[in-house]
């Protein structure tokens, strides 16, 4: 917490860049009621962030309108996502007290701004997690998870020597937005953001296209993986299970998840998904038998594609663990060069699990001399897929149900946090109901309540 208080107020002194197009740092309604409140009075439960491994659900105001091209939503369905836990954890920096979380959320239109023409109250939707302004260089190729309009936090841009546009709920470092774990959310450029759900799409699938299958099938399209491929996988949570079941769709021949630890149950369970899918336990490998030995035993000079689906906070060697303790280190290194070494000579790597700053031991030699293509695939360009992807759920070509374990009430949302961050309860993909939310969709999950 010592970091995030910190940055935020080096980015007080620094000042933001300048060029944003939107109102940013309105984390909560509760921060200036009279300029971000609903002049109604009407209250909301929301989970805000308190401190590291410390959220809470609160009571506080339900958002308004603020700039013309704004929607408000009742939010219909959310989810929790692995990169909350890197919230969670304390790993991304400039989070506030009291700041509403959540990226991934769909909802009923209540009301929009006078000039949004598109979307009107009633109108099921879902929003993506990034808010891009639907204008500058970056939107108008639907890479929208660079807008250069949404996002003027200076620290970032001098951490990064650019920024990503702003996000829902992800701290002042994307912005500074209010998240859609709460009951209401306040959507700029609605008008951009939204994506109308048709009937035949249920909440509980309509939810995913928000951030999930979006990020999946940029990994795996930004990694170029083609058909015959032998695709490594490394991570088994809902954005690695996806990853693998498009892989087949992409045309890969042969698919390898791998994961272990307290989160070994999640390979049996993507297994059953889909049987297709071979695994690789790493906690049960013998001494002196490591992943990279291992896939080339599986696979003659190693997989063609390696896709980084967990994230660079996990350290699992003691060396970096005191580094990252340190602060001599951001992440690890270590998924990445297993990545590195393991591929086939010129195969690809592509990195979609979050990595927030920087790293050692860094295996540039075996990038360099053998020719492997490392492919950062950056927070996914929601825009640029959500449609085609929206096609593939409503003709049966992509089935997100398959990722999804659970739902929960947005009552219990906090215990949901230490238990997803334990990797407990078989917890794989959740979604979260609120009081606007209708009936599980046939063949989802009834509620589950920890009371």
């Amino acid at each position: 917490m010592a970091v995030s208080q910190a940055t935020n107020v080096v980015e007080k002194a620094m000042g933001h860049l300048e060029g944003g197009a939107t109102e940013q740092d309105m984390t909560n309604p509760d921060r200036d009621r009279e300029k971000y409140a609903d002049p109604s009075g009407e209250k909301m439960k929301a989970l805000v962030w308190n401190g590291k491994q410390d959220v809470q659900l609160v009571e506080t105001y339900k958002p308004k309108i603020v700039e013309d091209r704004d929607v408000i939503l009742k939010v219909t369905g959310s989810t929790i996502c692995g990169s909350d836990l890197h919230l969670y954890n304390g790993t991304v920096i400039e989070l506030q007290k009291g700041d509403i979380l959540g990226h991934e959320f769909c909802g009923k239109v209540d009301s929009v701004g006078p000039a949004v023409k598109n979307i009107k109250p009633g109108d099921r939707v879902v929003a993506s997690f990034q808010i891009a302004c639907g204008e500058c260089m970056y939107c108008q190729k639907k890479l929208s998870s660079q807008c250069e309009r949404t996002n003027t936090n200076k620290v970032e841009n001098v951490m990064y020597g650019g920024r990503t546009a702003g996000m829902f709920g992800y701290s002042h470092f994307t912005g500074g937005f209010a998240g859609g774990q709460a009951e209401y959310a306040r959507v700029p450029y609605g008008d951009v953001n939204l994506l109308k759900l048709p009937d035949d799409v249920p909440d509980e699938k309509g939810l995913y296209l928000s951030d999930v299958l979006s990020t999946s099938w940029n990994c795996v399209v930004d990694t170029g993986v083609k058909d015959g491929d032998v695709v490594a996988i490394w991570g088994a949570g809902p954005i690695g299970q996806m990853c693998a079941e498009m892989s087949f769709i992409r045309g890969a021949k042969r698919v390898i998840v791998i994961d272990g630890g307290p989160a070994a149950w999640r390979l049996d369970l993507v297994k059953s998904k889909t049987p297709k899918v071979e695994t690789l336990n790493y906690t049960d490998l013998p001494r002196g038998t490591s992943v990279t030995s291992k896939l080339k035993e599986m696979e003659h000079g190693g997989p063609d594609v390696a896709l980084e689906c967990a994230a660079g906070e996990y350290a699992k060697g003691w060396g970096h663990q005191i580094e990252m303790a340190l602060g001599l280190e951001t992440d690890t290194s270590e998924i990445i060069n297993e990545m590195i070494t393991s591929v086939k000579n010129y195969g690809r790597c592509g990195v979609t699990g979050v990595y927030v700053g920087f790293t050692n031991h860094f295996n540039i030699g075996s990038l360099m001399e053998r020719g492997i293509r490392l492919i950062g695939n950056g927070q996914a360009p929601v825009h640029l897929y959500w449609q085609d992807l929206l096609k593939m759920l409503q003709d049966g070509s992509l089935d997100s149900n398959i990722m999804l374990s659970h739902r929960i009430s947005i009552d219990e949302m906090d215990t949901l946090y230490k238990k997803f961050a334990a990797r407990a309860d078989n917890l794989q993909k959740v979604f979260v109901q609120t009081k606007f939310s209708g009936p599980p969709a046939p063949g989802t999950p009834e509620l589950t309540s920890w009371k």
